[in-house]
């Protein structure tokens, strides 16, 4: 794999609490420049990214819901995805109630996931879900993709990169023998080498979350 086939992958993520709008207009330049699939940016700067971006340039534009704890109140995720698509998102990436989740209540999960996707779907847009893989077990990684799969997600997403761990091959390899074919997955957190990013998209990654995105796909 190529580093201009490997940026196609990646959504050049900036979601660090001091980023600056100068910032974002850099990272939307940087994506535009070297061919990655999105930007995924603050809700705050959903409006500014889209702008910079323009509405030719080919990179999608993502940004974070319930982010990065997943325990806001359901009404409260989907004000801010109305919000967000309003402002120009086109893909959206929400934390999965892991309190909810810990606590067995999977029918409220599934639900308030089943409703964002519909909401997404009929407005055209991508939903991705954070499972954040570094407080589950293996049973609850297989469980949370069961989740995901009955409310019929678009992706399944390992990790914020807020915990204590992001993304790894294990991860990545039981999420694609525990969801189905049609649900995508999206490897994120700690990825700083070509090798590891390469290494997840073999292992089953159609989407790589990365802030260290021009060194990887440089392999420096």
């Amino acid at each position: 794999m190529t580093g201009e086939q490997l940026a196609a992958f990646i959504d050049h993520t900036l979601l660090r609490p001091d980023a600056t709008a100068g910032m974002v207009q850099q990272l939307c330049d940087e994506a535009k420049q070297y061919g990655f699939a999105a930007v995924c940016v603050p809700p705050c700067y959903v409006p500014l990214a889209q702008e910079h971006l323009g509405s030719d340039a080919p990179v999608k534009l993502a940004t974070v819901v319930g982010f990065p704890l997943g325990y806001q109140h359901e009404k409260v995720k989907m004000l801010e995805t109305e919000l967000a698509i309003v402002e120009g998102a086109n893909e959206i990436d929400v934390v999965m109630n892991i309190a909810a989740f810990k606590s067995g209540n999977y029918n409220l999960v599934q639900e308030e996931l089943a409703n964002l996707t519909e909401y997404c779907e009929l407005h055209g847009v991508t939903l991705k879900v954070i499972i954040e893989t570094a407080l589950l077990s293996q049973e609850e990684i297989v469980k949370a993709c069961e989740v995901c799969a009955a409310a019929n997600v678009h992706y399944v997403k390992t990790s914020t990169g807020f915990a204590s761990r992001g993304a790894s091959v294990a991860d990545i390899e039981l999420m694609r023998r525990s969801l189905p074919d049609h649900i995508k997955i999206k490897a994120s957190g700690g990825i700083k080498t070509f090798a590891e990013a390469e290494a997840l998209v073999k292992a089953g990654a159609d989407r790589l979350g990365c802030s260290a995105s021009i060194r990887i796909i440089n392999n420096e």
